[in-house]
C-alpha cells in the first residue's frame, strides 16, 4: 500500500496507530461510519490540518492511503468502509502493484490520461501523490522507454511536454465540427495555468478563494471553449431554477460569427438541461450578440 509521506507519518505515531486500529475495528463491526460516529473530540494540531480532531485526521490518512474508501455521502459528509466492501470484486481482486517504482509509473500514466498533455515541471499540485521530482523524472524516462509516453515540443519556443503515445494518431485526425463548451473551474484542462498560456494564450485563475476586492473576474467564472480555443468567460448563478448570466467577456481577438453564436445557443440549451434549470436570464450589461444567443436558447 502506497502512503504519501505526511499520512504515513500520522499513522506511524503511537496515537495515530491506536486511533486507526480503533476506527478500522469499528467499521469492520458496524459497517460504513462517518467522523460523527466517533466520540473523540481531541484536536489534532499541526501546520497543515489545524482544527481537525484526531479521528478526522486519521480518517483522512486512512482514506488517502486506500485503507478505507467513501461508501456514500450524506449532506456532504463521507461515510467510510473497507475497500473490499466498496470496490466491485472484479476490480478489487486485480493484482496489486509490485513496488513503489511500479506505482509511480502507474500514477503518472493516470495523470497523463486525465490531462492529455503535461509539462514535466508543472506546478506541484498537479503531481500530488506522484512522488518528488527525481522520482517523477525516473518514472517518466521509463514510460518513454517502454513507449507509453512520447516527448513533444510545443510552440515556437519548443516548450517540453509529454503525451500518451496512444493519443498520437489524434494529431492527424480530422477535427469534429466546432462546439461551445462551458468548462468547470476544476476541469483537468485548466489544472496548469502556465500551460494554458503556452498552449492557448489564455490566462485563467479560479477566484473563488480570493477576497472579493481582489477578484478580477468573479466568484465562479466559467471559461468558454469553442473549436480549438478559448473564446470567452462568464460569471453566473443558479437560483431557484433560473440560470442567471451576470457578466460575459469575449476574449480580446474574438469576433463572434453566426456559426459560433449558433453553437453558443446549443451549448446553453444543453447546459440548462444539465443544471435542471427551467429558464435563463441575462444581465443587460452582457454584450448583445452573446445575450441574444443565450436568451434564444430558452425560447
Amino acid at each position: 500500500m502506497y502512503r504519501p509521506y505526511h499520512d504515513r507519518e500520522i499513522l506511524a505515531t503511537e496515537a495515530g496507530a491506536a486511533t486507526a486500529q480503533a476506527i478500522l475495528a469499528a467499521i469492520d463491526e458496524q459497517g460504513p461510519l462517518s467522523s460523527q460516529d466517533f466520540e473523540d473530540r481531541e484536536r489534532y494540531k499541526d501546520d497543515s490540518w489545524y482544527g481537525l480532531t484526531r479521528t478526522n485526521r486519521v480518517l483522512r490518512a486512512l482514506w488517502v492511503s486506500g485503507d478505507i474508501l467513501t461508501h456514500h455521502r450524506k449532506s456532504g459528509r463521507h461515510y467510510y468502509d473497507r475497500p473490499a466492501r466498496v470496490i466491485p470484486p472484479e476490480h478489487y481482486t486485480q493484482p496489486p502493484l509490485l513496488n513503489k517504482d511500479a506505482y509511480h509509473r502507474w500514477i503518472l500514466f493516470r495523470r497523463y490520461q486525465a490531462v492529455g498533455l503535461l509539462r514535466p515541471n508543472a506546478e506541484a499540485a498537479i503531481w500530488s501523490a506522484c512522488g518528488e521530482s527525481t522520482v517523477r523524472k525516473q518514472a517518466t524516462a521509463e514510460l518513454v522507454e517502454d513507449g507509453t509516453l512520447t516527448p513533444v515540443r510545443v510552440g515556437e519556443k519548443g516548450w517540453q511536454y509529454y503525451m500518451l503515445s496512444s493519443a498520437l494518431p489524434m494529431l492527424d485526425a480530422q477535427l469534429p465540427p466546432p462546439r461551445v463548451i462551458f468548462l468547470g473551474p476544476l476541469d483537468s484542462i485548466l489544472w496548469d495555468r502556465k500551460a494554458l498560456l503556452q498552449l492557448f494564450d489564455f490566462d485563467y485563475i479560479w477566484e473563488v478563494y480570493k477576497p472579493p476586492a481582489q477578484r478580477r473576474w468573479g466568484y465562479y467564472v466559467l471559461p468558454v471553449f469553442y473549436g480549438d480555443r478559448f473564446i470567452a468567460r462568464l460569471d453566473s448563478r443558479l437560483e431557484k431554477g433560473v440560470w442567471n448570466i451576470l457578466r460575459w467577456w469575449w476574449e480580446p481577438d474574438v469576433v463572434p460569427d453566426a456559426e459560433m453564436l449558433d453553437a453558443l445557443r446549443l451549448a446553453t440549451q444543453n447546459f440548462l438541461h444539465y443544471l435542471c434549470a427551467n429558464d435563463v436570464r441575462v444581465d443587460e450589461s452582457v454584450e448583445d450578440a452573446a445575450r441574444s444567443a443565450i436568451v434564444g436558447a430558452a425560447m
